[in-house]
């Protein structure tokens, strides 16, 4: 079976763009399949940093725009449709290249997760509480019973810590300690760029400045007019709510980007973190000369988990 290449990485690192590479360097066909939970969203392109189509280079490109905004998204379902095209991927006798940041979306793609129900008492009652206390005091409770989970989860992201919540309710366990150990079912080499924390600071900070001089502002504001601030999970994607602050007179724009970089910043400590624990990772140095041949020797080599 074709063996994937799995790019991954914190926010800003540069995956996409080596993803692209890799794939005009390879001597056989080759697509990218996202992992992104929100770049999935059309109209959401700024913020998420959607590969643009200069910047897809002409390589197909899997998962971005699939849905609106109002959708709510739940990870079983974005694994399905992750797989649905890795497989079309395959059969078309190409490479898939798995792109992403988000440890739990990468793992629920390429790994045997499978993930437990739902108790519709149980999650009544925890997002009655969400209401009553807010998601940061909600966040604060997963995270000590569970600071891995937490670790992958936005603090304003109330829908996905009240799932967290009712599944360790409904397991006894933590959510990640529900999880099996990870077992891939495709054959993939995992490859993660390494970037040392003051220039991942600022290639941030340069990102975001970047989205606020591209028109992210006029973006939230036209998903605004559509009821941004009511969807579940969309409004939640990093920089959205605080532009949206921004729109609605809570801060100045200066402190809605500046509150973006810091949340932008926060949430790749996270992802550094998450992946740090997956042993099956070869890391690579982001700004290497020869970046995209390492990682072409690595798939080469079919190190394979």
């Amino acid at each position: 079976m074709t063996t994937l290449l799995a790019v991954v990485g914190p926010t800003a690192s540069g995956k996409s763009a080596l993803a692209v590479q890799v794939a005009h360097a390879l001597d056989v066909p080759a697509e990218v399949v996202g992992t992104d939970s929100m770049q999935v969203y059309r109209g959401m392109d700024i913020g998420t940093a959607t590969p643009t189509a200069r910047e897809q280079g002409g390589v197909p490109h899997h998962m971005i725009d699939v849905w609106e905004p109002e959708h709510a998204i739940t990870v079983a379902e974005f694994q399905a449709q992750a797989r649905a095209c890795i497989d079309g991927v395959l059969a078309r006798g190409a490479v898939p290249i798995v792109v992403g940041g988000s440890g739990l979306y990468v793992s629920a793609v390429l790994d045997d997760l499978r993930f437990p129900g739902t108790d519709p008492v149980i999650r009544a009652r925890i997002e009655a509480e969400l209401g009553e206390v807010g998601p940061a005091a909600m966040h604060a409770r997963l995270t000590a019973v569970d600071p891995e989970a937490a670790a992958q989860i936005l603090p304003t992201n109330g829908r996905r810590i009240v799932r967290a919540l009712e599944v360790i309710e409904l397991t006894g366990e933590p959510f990640v300690a529900s999880l099996p150990e990870p077992q891939g079912v495709y054959p993939t080499v995992r490859v993660g760029l390494e970037v040392p924390r003051e220039d991942l600071d600022g290639r941030i900070a340069r990102r975001v400045d970047e989205m606020f001089a591209n028109g992210f502002v006029d973006e939230v504001r036209a998903l605004a007019a559509r009821g941004l601030s009511e969807t579940p999970t969309a409004a939640r994607a990093l920089g959205y709510q605080q532009v949206l602050d921004f729109l609605e007179g809570r801060c100045s724009e200066d402190e809605a980007r500046q509150a973006t970089v810091d949340a932008t910043r926060k949430f790749a400590r996270r992802q550094q973190r998450w992946f740090r624990r997956d042993g099956r990772i070869v890391w690579l140095p982001y700004d290497a000369a020869d970046l995209p041949s390492q990682a072409v020797a690595l798939l080469s080599s079919g190190t394979r988990t």
